[in-house]
């Protein structure tokens, strides 16, 4: 914005929305409506995930409401309450906890588990045979897979088949421990109610943490080869909800947002059932159960179609 502003140049933005934060996706109001006047103002183009769509317009009701949200979500900063502002010791506190919470994420990503762990452990492989999404579940056909092959969808979507959602959240806790432990938690509850911005990101990983559940998989902390890594999953999740609801002052995730998070209490109890069977035919197709392979894969893929449909941004 600041150089096309300089070079007389109106900046207009195309926002490729996925469905869920870890794609780009959550609140698209409270997103708009939390940037600064530095920001331009004068186009958004928006492409909606393709599972939302039936729940944010498949109604006259929903359309309207939901197109209002995002009209008027420009408008918001010059008609109501105080202009957002992000003062330079703010964009600091944000910068430091981007930059801890990114090495967490990507020592994650290099950690010698984490490609086998989805490629044995979750639907990965599953996504190409479900033909969901735009795009192939994964680049190339080398034999091997590798992190640079991974397609965001089947990515993303594989996490929350394990329902832990790992790319939304994870990293999160640790950066917020570890200012909370240099004695800036006053900063990050001021920054948290000051900063609409921080607010929303902040908000967002709260929807992915309340979308996770731990249970579905507890069996693998048991295994050999696994075990270790899933318990590292865990503990940052266990840390990134309880410092969310340390500088938010909440009591549980997603406090003042009570029907979104009855909605997702819903849907989660009905997929639950889906996703023990599709956890249950995973393990017998990682037992090498031959018999009945081709029966338990067709089980994981058709679970895929309905924990995707059911969860709305979960791909």
């Amino acid at each position: 914005s600041k150089v096309c502003s300089k070079h007389g140049y109106k900046a207009i933005f195309f926002d490729g929305r996925g469905g869920p934060p870890a794609r780009g996706g959550g609140k698209t109001h409270r997103f708009y409506a939390a940037q600064t006047r530095e920001i331009a103002n004068n186009e958004i183009q928006l492409t909606i995930q393709g599972q939302t769509i039936t729940s944010t317009y498949g109604t006259k009701e929903q359309f309207i409401h939901n197109s209002e949200q995002l009209l008027t979500a420009g408008l918001s900063n010059n008609l109501f309450g105080k202009e957002n502002v992000i003062t330079a010791s703010s964009r600091k506190l944000i910068e430091e906890l981007s930059q801890l919470s990114f090495e967490k994420y990507d020592a994650l990503k290099q950690h010698p588990k984490f490609i086998p762990y989805l490629e044995h452990k979750s639907t990965l492989k599953y996504y190409t045979r479900a033909n969901i999404g735009s795009r192939p579940g994964k680049r190339g056909q080398k034999a091997k897979l590798e992190l640079t092959d991974l397609r965001a969808i089947s990515f993303v979507g594989s996490w929350s088949q394990l329902k832990q959602n790992v790319p939304g959240y994870y990293g999160i806790g640790t950066a917020l421990n570890t200012l909370v432990e240099k004695g800036k938690l006053k900063d990050l509850k001021k920054l948290y109610r000051e900063v609409p911005f921080f607010e929303a990101l902040m908000l967002n990983s709260m929807m992915a943490l309340s979308k996770c559940y731990f249970e579905l998989t507890a069996y693998m902390k048991e295994d050999p080869e696994f075990g270790e890594f899933w318990e590292l999953l865990h503990e940052e999740f266990e840390l990134s909800k309880r410092m969310l609801l340390k500088i938010s002052g909440f009591k549980i995730l997603m406090q003042d947002e009570s029907i979104s998070r009855e909605s997702i209490k819903i849907r989660e109890n009905i997929v639950l059932p889906l996703l023990v069977i599709q956890q249950y035919a995973l393990a017998r197709i990682a037992e090498g159960e031959d018999a009945y392979k081709e029966v338990y894969e067709k089980i994981v893929t058709r679970s895929l179609y309905g924990n995707i449909n059911a969860s709305r941004n979960s791909a």
